[in-house]
């Protein structure tokens, strides 16, 4: 558990020092399918973990990025079409895709930014012990795929399922989804269950 928490504390580190880009309208550093699937199968199974002690605050989300502009704001520029921000970096006008259900909205209200890997499912399957810079890194981690633009009521019914419970309705981002999914568990150390693995092998074969 410490070489991973040092290695994790590593992760948060190169995500704090690495520069915001916000040319791409995807997740990044989204791996192939092959790496992907070699991923998922070093990826430790065990039982999900107690919700006890879980709390939103435990993660210190949409922090101060750069200037006035927070990681949702951040992310927003980056998912969207010729976003335009007023003073304080927010949205005033563009327009975002949303991949899960193939929506496009032209307000920002209508777009949440999505943990791919809830908070919750994290903290249930290994974040509960990390400390809170870490869990802060993870919760607002540009580097990685973990947030991406979706409309908000999906985002909404999403909750804190996993991919066993819970798939994006636009079938053709299965493959997708599952990667940036592997790749955020793996990149952090977090666990899966059997069910969660068994869905994500099923999706990453479409890949």
């Amino acid at each position: 558990m410490k070489s991973t928490l040092l290695a994790i504390s590593a992760l948060v580190a190169l995500v704090s020092s690495a520069p915001v880009s916000l040319i791409s309208r995807s997740p990044p550093n989204i791996p192939d399918g092959s790496t992907a699937r070699a991923q998922l199968e070093g990826l430790t199974v065990a039982a999900q973990g107690s919700q006890t002690g879980y709390s939103r605050e435990l993660f210190p989300h949409w922090i101060t990025q750069s200037g006035t502009c927070n990681t949702r704001e951040i992310v927003l520029k980056r998912d969207g079409t010729s976003v335009m921000t007023d003073s304080a970096c927010a949205s005033t006008s563009g327009s975002w895709f949303s991949p899960y259900d193939g929506a496009t909205w032209s307000a920002a209200s209508d777009v949440d930014i999505d943990h791919v890997v809830p908070l919750s499912n994290a903290w249930k399957s290994g974040a509960a012990s990390w400390t809170t810079s870490l869990r802060q890194a993870f919760a607002n981690d540009l580097t990685n795929p973990q947030l991406i633009a979706v409309t908000d009521n999906v985002n909404q019914a999403k909750g804190d399922q996993g991919p066993e419970t819970w798939k994006p309705s636009v079938t053709s981002y299965y493959c997708t989804y599952a990667k940036m999914w592997i790749k955020v568990k793996s990149v952090y150390s977090l666990t899966v269950t059997s069910a969660e693995k068994s869905a994500l092998t099923s999706m990453v074969s479409s890949c």
